[in-house]
């Protein structure tokens, strides 16, 4: 963070939390700022390539927005952008001490935390979105997002969507209280979002996504990415608690990385417990490192949070080290 991949070194002032967005919150042109201005994110970019074989940031630059979208492409380049704002920042290393990431991004939390090294967890990476795209091709499908709806109805609404019409559906992410996304096959989602309407929801919003992602539909994907997921060595982190997206948890062995992270092809994505565990590690502040500001607005609504900053772009990242800077000073 700042100079290097990890740096476990005693806690200092401030206690810090990094969250990462996943799929979806890739934009065009993310990044290049912040490999221009920082060589440490600028050879973040080097490594991906000679692992990818692609040039990840000439895609990020220059499009087309289309591929960007494609699931193989989006992960790889979501992850490396997360991590390269968040290497960026110097003086990072020594306040952090909790993260978590959203669907995919745990990964980036991973490296953070020095359970698995970059290169491995883009191997990983670039596995898991070849796996899912080939899934998505397979058996097409979509999600939408519930609005002002609580988990019990959602559940109840996909459940009989599910038992009428013969087809997959069922809850997915778990945002917020009232922020549930739906994913499935794609006529068993509109139909669940009719029911959660007639069960009260004020919105239904269907989202621009390339597959029905932490669903049955994505069964298919699991064994290649369990066998990505298997060679990685991973370790136990030595100072930094990272939350699991599967049972809301700090990892506590990396066997229990490998079955979360396999899991989580399917299982539902259970961010606000998330989020709400990630408090508990008594943070001063809590940074979310993305080309877009997706979790921070949700980690702002949870009760009791601290201070909370997005850092998607350079500017982001000088504001975060005058923080820093400041409440090391105060």
């Amino acid at each position: 963070m700042g100079r290097g991949d990890v740096a476990v070194v005693g806690v200092s002032g401030m206690r810090v939390g990094a969250i990462f967005p996943g799929q979806g919150s890739q934009t065009l042109g993310m990044g290049v700022d912040a490999a221009q201005r920082y060589p440490v994110a600028a050879e973040l970019f080097e490594r991906a390539r000679a692992i990818l074989g692609y040039d990840l940031l000439a895609l990020q630059r220059e499009g087309p927005e289309e591929r960007l979208r494609e699931t193989q492409y989006s992960q790889p380049a979501i992850f490396v952008t997360n991590l390269a704002l968040a290497y960026a920042v110097d003086g990072l290393a020594e306040h952090l001490v909790a993260s978590a990431g959203h669907s995919f991004a745990e990964f980036c939390s991973l490296v953070i935390a020095g359970a698995l090294s970059f290169e491995d967890a883009l191997r990983v990476v670039d596995e898991r979105g070849k796996a899912m795209s080939e899934a998505a091709a397979a058996a097409p499908g979509g999600m939408s997002a519930i609005l002002g709806l609580d988990a019990t109805a959602v559940r109840a609404a996909t459940e009989a969507t599910q038992k009428r019409t013969g087809l997959r559906v069922s809850p997915a992410n778990f945002n917020a209280p009232a922020q549930i996304v739906i994913s499935g096959d794609l006529d068993a989602v509109l139909a669940a979002g009719e029911e959660a309407l007639a069960a009260g929801a004020k919105r239904v919003v269907p989202l621009n996504v390339s597959g029905a992602w932490h669903s049955a539909l994505m069964e298919p994907a699991v064994a290649r990415f369990r066998r990505a997921v298997d060679a990685a060595p991973f370790t136990m982190p030595e100072r930094i608690e990272v939350i699991s997206n599967v049972d809301a948890q700090p990892y506590r062995s990396a066997d229990g990385m490998r079955a979360n992270l396999v899991d989580s092809i399917v299982h539902e994505v259970r961010w606000h417990e998330t989020a709400i565990r990630l408090l508990a590690c008594e943070l001063d502040l809590i940074v979310e490192f993305g080309a877009s500001a997706v979790l921070a607005p949700m980690m702002k609504r949870v009760p009791n949070a601290p201070e909370v900053l997005a850092v998607s772009d350079a500017a982001g990242i000088e504001r975060l080290e005058a923080r820093l800077l400041a409440g090391v000073h105060a």
